[in-house]
């Protein structure tokens, strides 16, 4: 594995593949949980869906991790969401529910899972919103924030349902928002960059030689005009990227100790 911190703040670490990628994640995961634990007592993360978490979350829900986390002072979020039933195969809650969720004794009361419900993508974005406002913890700046916010991003430079060209990167006021994505022709319930930037904890997931385009360019600080939604990140904490090989093959050589 290689590490690099830079000083902008961020984190880079690159495993062989996604099988050490999501050992060394689950061990950054597990130990973020502990820390807030001992320091306020509880630990809110907002879990990210996609392909790359989900040997992450198995390793979360094995032995011997699964047995060094308080799950009772566990609070898990979703940062977004099809509009689909939570058992539908392409629920993002569905997919973390069947690989950690359901593994791990975790109160039901502490998943707060998006409603999807709803009778318009709208008004799931705001009962979510209002979800949020009163579970999360409050920032000494009197936001509220997660204490970690799991990311996963696509081959566009998405992250969470903030997709390029679309309105929700613009909005400053809410921490959650609904989006309507063109070429998937589907409305998608997503926390917002004030939700991810006030987070005490970033963590960034990518895998597959797919994702190497863009996490070369989010590296060498190639920008375009509008730039990638990951580039507009502008987080009160520190960015901790977990990349395989694959997805890094363009900046390996930046991670060489």
């Amino acid at each position: 594995m290689n590490g690099l911190q830079n000083n902008s703040g961020v984190s880079l670490h690159i495993a062989e593949d996604l099988e050490q990628l999501s050992l060394m994640a689950a061990d950054r995961w597990m130990n973020l949980a502990n820390e807030s634990i001992a320091r306020s007592g509880a630990f809110h993360v907002a879990l990210s869906g996609g392909n790359t978490p989900h040997r992450l979350y198995e390793q979360l829900a094995s032995p011997p991790r699964c047995r060094q986390i308080d799950w009772n002072r566990i609070h898990i979020y979703m940062g977004d969401e099809r509009l689909v039933p939570p058992d539908h195969p392409d629920s993002n809650f569905r997919m973390a529910n069947e690989t950690l969720l359901s593994h791990v004794p975790i109160p039901s009361k502490q998943i707060h899972r998006i409603d999807s419900g709803k009778a318009n993508a709208g008004q799931c974005a705001h009962a979510y919103e209002e979800l949020l406002v009163e579970s999360l913890p409050t920032a000494t700046d009197g936001q509220k924030a997660f204490d970690l916010v799991l990311l996963g991003i696509g081959p566009d430079g998405h992250i969470a349902s903030l997709f390029p060209n679309t309105p929700i990167l613009d909005i400053n006021d809410r921490l959650v928002a609904a989006v309507y994505i063109d070429r998937l022709r589907s409305w998608r319930v997503s926390i917002t960059f004030p939700a991810i930037n006030h987070a005490r904890h970033i963590v960034i997931l990518a895998s597959g030689k797919n994702k190497a385009d863009i996490i070369r360019q989010v590296f060498t600080g190639a920008r375009r005009t509008p730039c990638y939604p990951v580039q507009r990140l502008a987080p009160n904490a520190n960015v901790e990227w977990y990349l395989d090989q694959p997805a890094a093959r363009f900046i390996s050589t930046l991670g060489k100790e």
